[in-house]
């Protein structure tokens, strides 16, 4: 049975509280089998029958929005494709090494070429963009609350993304990289 893994986006946020716990008892009970989550910021590892990751977010929205009375945004990504977005922050973070972290900012949909196009020219000194498919990696030379480019700003460009850290994705890809 094929292996999903789903990003929330702003959960564990201001009053859009979704305890882990009450998330995976959620997704069991509306069928997801072998449900894992990381951390408290919206991270799910799910077994589904279903084949298509459109289908699959879409059903995850559903028992998330029936759950908890609110929309939540969720990205689905294989195994196999967190493993690339993990292998990308390995090598742009070797080329670039960014003085203030590297986020990476998960698209729903991957950008059309404008919409790439239009993020990788918004970088600037201390702030640098690079698209690769669906990960939109933001590289810090300036502190993270100082900077412009955003995942506020990949959304209005490109399309519903929900963000983590270099670090978390590097851990996610050790946890489920290999499923």
């Amino acid at each position: 049975m094929p292996v999903h893994l789903g990003f929330l986006r702003a959960v564990n946020v201001g009053q859009r509280k979704y305890p882990m716990a009450e998330l995976r008892a959620a997704l069991a009970a509306a069928g997801f089998e072998d449900v894992e989550t990381h951390i408290q910021t919206g991270n799910v590892r799910v077994r589904t029958p279903m084949r298509s990751p459109a289908r699959v977010a879409a059903e995850l929205e559903a028992v998330f929005e029936a759950d908890r009375g609110f929309a939540v945004p969720t990205v689905v990504l294989g195994p196999a494709e967190l493993r690339a977005v993990a292998q990308d922050v390995a090598e742009l973070g070797a080329q670039h090494q960014p003085a203030f972290g590297h986020y990476v900012s998960l698209l729903k949909e991957a950008p059309n070429e404008e919409a790439a196009a239009a993020l990788e020219a918004a970088s600037t000194p201390g702030e640098r963009i690079v698209v690769r498919g669906r990960a939109v990696h933001l590289l810090y030379d300036v502190p993270y609350h100082e900077a412009k480019l955003s995942n506020a700003f990949v959304e209005r460009t490109a399309g519903v993304a929900t963000n983590r850290n270099a670090k978390v994705i590097r851990a996610l890809d050790d946890k489920w990289g290999d499923d």
